[in-house]
């Protein structure tokens, strides 16, 4: 049996930054959750998507002075619903037959076991969603669209409580620390995520956070928008096309991703980063009331396609969905540790912003977000992967010169 290592030497300090350190974390920390914010009030029935630019200064500054304003981001009802799902998500987890998969080597030569049944909690929401709607009509689903600010908070609020909750955890004996995340800064170390895997028995916060209640969420917040406008057209029979193709396209997303559950195992969030704020606030807050901006805003925008521009549009989606789905199968088989988007992520990304219309850029503000994270994590990736592969990786770079665009970058 081989010796232990010494504590120092399995978890040495950080000594490289990434977002720019100390400042960029605090900076990200601080944007994404007013972000997301941003895109409820910036992109609302009120003001049909299309705020008013030259007085916008005007309005933040008159909503924040108000007392009345900062109340309304509180939703004790919501709050409530949302600290429900969770613990349905976690239930689920526990008591729905899953098989056992074991993940990549850890530095202490350890592999960590997991449970795979994140599809069929999955099927079982949907089943619970589908079953509300058809006994009480798509009015009982409409609460995520009524009382979305509140559930808002409460995900950031999951996503601080869960960030700090690890932090403090990671001080414990014996726990492995991530690479990137021993920085001895609590500002970096806090948004990077200090430990490698914090688990709750044998729950591990990272891969379930990941993979369940932030994503399973989005779809039900789709189902719901469509729920939304179903009522206020008069019937399910009378939902738009253009939300039809909407939940068509982010709802299968949702599927793909669990149902290849096991493919997360070789990214580089669960093989490399820590669970910190970064992950937390994303998995929890910005993939659900992010990614849904385009159906929240069809719910209120009623946008009719005709079968020429749905066919154009569900062709574009299918493309980038067989780009997506081939990219990132090849680079699983290869265990490289990092299962990227690819440029078939952001054409399935654009298919699902074209349904909006174009009278508003605002529901194409997860295109351009998408484009920037893509690049940001291609390099975060070539990093990496030197310092893994070393001479190999210059080698293969020369084989594979483009890193994202064919002859353009």
């Amino acid at each position: 049996m081989s010796k232990p290592k010494p504590a120092a030497e399995l978890n040495p300090r950080t000594t490289e930054y990434e977002f720019l350190g100390p400042p960029g974390a605090l900076f990200v920390t601080t944007v994404v959750p007013i972000v997301t914010y941003a895109l409820y009030f910036g992109c609302s029935e009120a003001n049909g998507c299309r705020p008013n630019i030259s007085t916008i200064t005007d309005q933040v500054v008159a909503s924040v002075s108000s007392p009345d304003w900062w109340k309304s981001l509180w939703d004790t009802e919501a709050s409530l619903l949302y600290l429900g799902w969770y613990a349905f998500c976690v239930v689920a987890w526990a008591i729905l037959p899953g098989d056992s998969f074991e993940g990549t080597t850890l530095r202490t030569g350890e592999k960590k076991t997991y449970k795979i049944n994140g599809f069929l909690t999955f099927l079982l929401a949907l089943g619970l969603a589908s079953g509300t709607i058809y006994r009480y009509g798509p009015a009982s689903f409409t609460f995520l669209y009524e009382k979305w600010i509140g559930f808002v908070t409460a995900s950031v609020i999951m996503a601080v409580t869960q960030a700090l909750f690890c932090y403090v955890i990671s001080f414990q004996k014996g726990k492995l620390l991530a690479l990137g995340g021993n920085s001895g800064n609590f500002i970096y170390d806090f948004f990077i995520g200090r430990e490698l895997n914090p688990s709750i028995g044998s729950l591990d916060l990272k891969s379930f956070n990941e993979i369940r209640p932030g994503l399973i969420l989005w779809a039900l917040i789709d189902i719901s928008m469509a729920c939304e406008q179903a009522v206020r057209r008069g019937g399910l029979d009378k939902v738009t096309d253009s939300m039809w193709l909407v939940l068509a396209f982010q709802i299968w997303y949702v599927a793909d991703a669990l149902y290849n559950e096991t493919a997360i195992f070789t990214t580089m969030d669960i093989t490399t980063d820590g669970f910190g704020f970064m992950l937390a606030i994303g998995d929890l807050a910005w993939v659900p009331f992010t990614y849904s901006l385009q159906a929240r805003y069809l719910a209120f925008k009623h946008v009719e396609l005709g079968p020429v521009w749905t066919a154009v549009i569900f062709l574009t989606n299918l493309t980038g969905y067989w780009i997506f789905r081939d990219a990132n199968g090849e680079k699983n088989d290869f265990r490289n540790g990092k299962n990227p988007k690819s440029t078939g992520d952001l054409l399935m990304a654009l298919a699902w912003s074209l349904p909006t219309g174009f009278n508003t850029p605002i529901t194409y503000f997860y295109v351009s977000y998408f484009l920037v994270l893509l690049i940001h994590r291609q390099r975060r990736d070539d990093e990496n992967c030197h310092k893994k592969y070393g001479k190999d990786w210059d080698v293969y770079k020369k084989l594979v010169p483009s890193r994202i665009f064919p002859y353009i970058y």
